[in-house]
């Protein structure tokens, strides 16, 4: 195997097509439930989703064909960062003692810090060319939100964003990177929405959520006829773009003849980041014969894959969104403030929240304070500080590692470093004067909320 420290592609090897895991899960034996009307509860058509998205990422969101193509203007835009390096992690190897070849992607290199313009940039691309004029969106750590507002910037769209409350507090620098693209930014729950102000009439210290969020930028999109809606995770066609994400993490591994991982990790929240990364590796597994292991992280503060259950369920805190089958904890499940405001989601991907009832991945919580633990140890040796949510695939992977210390088994573990930590000091100065909490959720208080899950037939 090569001693390379790093892989990297050039702009010519970067993919031209993204990759729809919806023409291979047929498969693997799974079938996609139907995204439900809020109001009927029937099966939703494009024009019950034309007030908040352009028809083209309408078409992606249903699609079936196994790749579609990447339009040339946001290839030229892509290059601004992509391809991501793919590292092989010798120093931390070193540094925990083990025998295992661990590698990681790092998303870190856009000019958001994060993987998120990797769908900001198409979804912006598609309402210019439907003539959209402006977009509102959720964010949670500011990752998304910032992504977007890069986004808008180069196509020439207004954006707004509503910042989860929490997040917006602790985070200013995010705020201050989305103004600087020239994004307006609110915290929310806001007194701009219907959605908003009944959140605050009821819970006038609400941390927010991004459901709660996800309600206000929703509600403002389906008012205004000038105004489209963009998410940043969850959703087919967010996850599809993410794909270059795993596509050219096998394109490098195959480079430099690396061994097929044995594990592969990536944290979850709604789905985007361990979706692009994943999804690529899982398909290999469905029709390319191959056995690696899939795990996905998520906070035991929003534990929807570990603790939720299997169900139809809002997107959102004030029922306005289609109705989606997928792992929830309940639309109106409020995480604690936990640092990584990019997971903090009650739900997850109907996509992924499919392949993990058909077993085909595997899913784990963990406290906070343990993924820091895990993050110092990484940053110390290799030298870059990771944000708080791909410090829970850091923490997998660090139990992988030490397993294989234990056992002597030489193994492949490849995770996706999705972004920077540069925007979360404020999180490692709790964690260095020992001020972060653990927050554990009673099954009572999650089944209080899992009562409210609406009634499907």
């Amino acid at each position: 195997m090569s001693a390379l420290t790093k892989v990297v592609l050039s702009e010519r090897d970067m993919p031209t097509h993204w990759y729809n895991i919806s023409a291979d899960l047929p498969a693997a034996g799974i079938t996609l439930p139907p995204p439900l009307h809020p109001g009927t509860g029937q099966p939703i058509g494009p024009a019950d989703l034309a007030p908040l998205f352009p028809m083209a990422l309408i078409e992606q969101e249903v699609s079936t064909e196994r790749y579609i193509e990447i339009p040339d203007e946001v290839q030229d835009i892509y290059k601004l960062w992509r391809p991501t390096p793919l590292y092989r992690a010798y120093h931390w190897e070193k540094a925990l003692g083990t025998p295992a070849k661990i590698y990681y992607k790092y998303e870190g290199t856009s000019p958001a810090g994060s993987h998120k313009p990797n769908t900001a940039v198409p979804q912006a691309y598609y309402n210019k060319e439907a003539g959209v004029k402006r977009l509102t969106t959720e964010t949670g750590a500011g990752q998304w939100g910032s992504a977007l507002s890069f986004a808008c910037q180069m196509f020439g769209i207004e954006c707004k964003v509503y910042m989860v409350k929490v997040s917006y507090e602790q985070k200013p620098y995010r705020k201050l990177m989305m103004q600087t693209w020239g994004a307006t930014v609110v915290p929310s729950p806001s007194n701009q929405t219907h959605a908003g102000r009944t959140i605050l009439a009821a819970t006038p210290d609400s941390t927010g959520s991004l459901g709660i969020a996800i309600s206000e930028a929703v509600e403002e999109a389906a008012t205004r006829d000038d105004t489209k809606y963009a998410l940043g995770s969850v959703l087919n066609h967010v996850l599809l773009h993410q794909t270059v994400i795993g596509q050219e993490s096998i394109k490098q591994l195959e480079m430099i003849g690396a061994d097929w991982p044995d594990v592969i990790v990536a944290c979850a929240g709604g789905g985007s980041n361990f979706g692009g990364f994943a999804f690529p590796f899982i398909r290999e597994n469905i029709v390319g014969g191959r056995h690696a292991r899939i795990v996905a992280v998520e906070p035991a503060a929003a534990p929807s894959l570990t603790r939720g259950v299997y169900a139809y369920d809002f997107g959102d805190t004030a029922q306005t969104t289609p109705l989606l089958k997928m792992h929830t904890l309940g639309h109106d499940f409020v995480p604690a403030p936990i640092h990584a405001g990019g997971l903090r989601y009650h739900g997850m991907s109907a996509q992924i929240s499919a392949l993990k009832e058909a077993g085909l991945i595997e899913a784990v919580n963990v406290q906070q304070r343990a993924i820091f633990d895990a993050a110092l140890s990484f940053t110390r040796a290799e030298g870059i500080l990771p944000a708080p949510e791909p410090s829970h695939a850091i923490w997998q992977t660090m139990q992988e590692a030490l397993k294989c210390k234990e056992s002597g088994e030489s193994k492949t573990i490849v995770f996706n470093l999705c972004g920077h930590g540069h925007f979360d000091l404020g999180a490692y100065e709790a964690y260095l004067n020992n001020k972060l909490e653990d927050f554990d959720y009673p099954t009572e208080a999650l089944q209080k909320s899992l009562d409210h899950l609406p009634k499907v037939a």
